[in-house]
């Protein structure tokens, strides 16, 4: 069954599958603004721009094609070219063009960006431990692991099988 179809009997959630859901999307929610409130008044950035910031780090030379970020963040293009305009006016990354496609442009973590995220990256993780694993045992991590390598497994079938793609940065 694909999105497109039409749903004729739906397959409602039971009580326990909407507790689950409704507990998820609390988690979700509350983690994320608890995550950015403590990184923006830790480190004065944004989630999103650490996340960007991480990519960067982790590729080599500290650089990667724009279409290539977005892809890695699972974002749109217009959402990243705001998000790397805030960045570039604020000194964390550069932009330039592609020697060998001129239709190409790299971002580029500078000198600014890389200390600001190692020296954010220790806080991070640190409340991303305090907050989800310190309460947690070893069996619910790998149950959460496996439950979330499951569900991104099963999308990516989805968009596999889809005749269009689900790459948000082909948008």
């Amino acid at each position: 069954m694909t999105a497109e179809t039409s749903i004729e009997t739906p397959r409602w959630l039971d009580a326990r599958e909407q507790a689950a859901w409704r507990a998820y999307l609390d988690m979700t929610a509350l983690l994320n603004a608890r995550l950015n409130k403590e990184m923006q008044d830790e480190s004065g950035i944004s989630i999103a721009d650490f996340s960007v910031l991480v990519a960067l780090s982790e590729h080599p030379h500290g650089r990667m094609r724009v279409l290539e970020l977005a892809r890695a963040l699972g974002w749109e293009k217009s959402r990243l070219s705001h998000q790397l305009t805030r960045m570039q006016q604020r000194g964390l990354v550069e932009r330039s063009n592609c020697s060998e496609d001129r239709r190409g442009a790299f971002v580029v973590l500078n000198d600014h960006g890389r200390h600001t995220v190692e020296a954010a990256a220790p806080r991070h993780v640190e409340s991303v431990r305090r907050y989800l694993f310190d309460e947690i045992s070893g069996e619910q991590v790998d149950a959460l692991g496996a439950l979330a390598g499951a569900v991104v497994e099963r999308l990516r079938e989805a968009c596999n099988a889809s005749a269009e793609s689900c790459d948000s940065a082909d948008e």
